[in-house]
């Protein structure tokens, strides 16, 4: 990742050994057309400035072209704002549907974990 590049893009770091991760990231990037740097938190190496990896594989985190953090449901609200399904996403920032986006977001990340031990176990 370039100092230039994450000033003029938005940067989504993602799980890429996670499935589901791998899955949403593959659907984003044919949308994004490039707009939107896709950063694998596990091919990073310290970098100043950013979590540790250990904060960044817990939830979605996005840091927008301005340098601000966004995580989880306002992370990925975020990353799909540079598609053109923007709109339906913004949806799920509103207020009262928020409450059940975030709540599905939950859910996913349930998911996440309820399938990360089956994938290291095989790793070993």
């Amino acid at each position: 990742m370039s100092t230039t590049d994450s000033m003029s893009k938005d940067v989504m770091y993602y799980d890429g050994s996670c499935p589901l991760c791998t899955a949403e990231v593959c659907k984003l990037s044919r949308y994004t057309k490039g707009n939107v740097e896709l950063q694998d938190i596990h091919q990073l190496e310290n970098v100043e400035g950013l979590p540790d990896k250990e904060t960044l594989l817990k939830k979605l985190h996005v840091r927008t072209r301005d340098g601000d953090w966004l995580v989880g449901i306002d992370a990925n609200i975020r990353a799909w704002h540079h598609t053109p399904y923007a709109a339906w996403w913004r949806v799920l920032g509103w207020p009262v549907i928020r409450i059940f986006s975030s709540a599905a977001y939950g859910l996913w990340l349930a998911c996440r974990q309820f399938n990360k031990p089956k994938q290291r176990d095989s790793d070993d």
